[in-house]
């Protein structure tokens, strides 16, 4: 599970990220809404722990702190951050990702064997601009879960693609839904769509919540973070 309570992020003149507390669990698909498009992606750097918070604190399964964030999550098409560049075709753009999976788990992963076996070679050739948005969700989500330890799925700002929620609910609520591999899915959006009724969470909810017992109830201090700053090995 993953817990975050009051995280904030300092910004030059106005907060990144105003204070906000959230969970997901396994098996659950969880929209966190913000206007902003700078608020949705510095949440979703830090709840994948690729960026220190400004205070507050963020554990998953009961360790606090970045690395577990790290380890356990992958984050997805962050705008400036690890969107697929427009240049690449989609076979580069999977040999670069495959790239980045540790190399204890990656094994003989190479990209056309792994295109035919997750049926992606249709889009092979492809530029990635010219995928449709439900497309791009399916290829990017498949490459984050190449991972095996991945447990927590940060989707930043799917909707920016299409005005259509089909083009990328469905997809999200199938991987959190999945029992051959539960996973914890988190997308930020703009607004949830007027169909979900499922958990959401608005960014700036300064409300604390009630703490399970075995985490500390101090906020953890950091320096001011300005700007976005991710690890090379970690942006994927």
């Amino acid at each position: 599970m993953l817990l975050a309570q009051q995280l904030h992020v300092h910004g030059r003149r106005d907060p990144l990220l105003p204070a906000t507390s959230l969970q997901a669990s396994r098996g659950e698909l969880t929209l966190v809404s913000g206007e902003r498009q700078d608020h949705r992606t510095a949440l979703a750097l830090v709840i994948s722990g690729r960026m220190k918070a400004s205070g507050g604190f963020a554990s998953w399964d009961g360790s606090r702190g970045i690395r577990p964030l790290r380890m356990a999550s992958a984050l997805v098409d962050a705008p400036g951050i690890n969107e697929p560049e427009r240049h690449l075709s989609v076979r580069d753009l999977v040999t670069e990702d495959l790239a980045l999976i540790p190399r204890r788990y990656r094994g003989a992963l190479l990209s056309s064997p792994w295109l035919k076996v997750n049926s992606f070679e249709d889009i092979a050739a492809l530029w990635t601009e010219q995928l449709d948005p439900s497309r791009r969700l399916e290829l990017l989500t498949a490459l984050a879960l190449a991972n095996p330890h991945t447990d927590l799925l940060v989707v930043d700002s799917p909707d920016r693609h299409s005005a259509r929620s089909g083009s990328w609910l469905p997809r999200l609520e199938e991987l959190a839904s999945d029992a051959g591999r539960p996973l914890a899915v988190i997308a930020t959006v703009a607004a949830p769509p007027p169909s979900w009724s499922g958990p959401v969470v608005a960014i700036g909810n300064s409300v604390p919540r009630e703490l399970p017992p075995e985490c500390e109830t101090e906020t953890e201090s950091h320096a001011p973070a300005q700007k976005f700053a991710l690890e090379p090995e970690d942006a994927k």
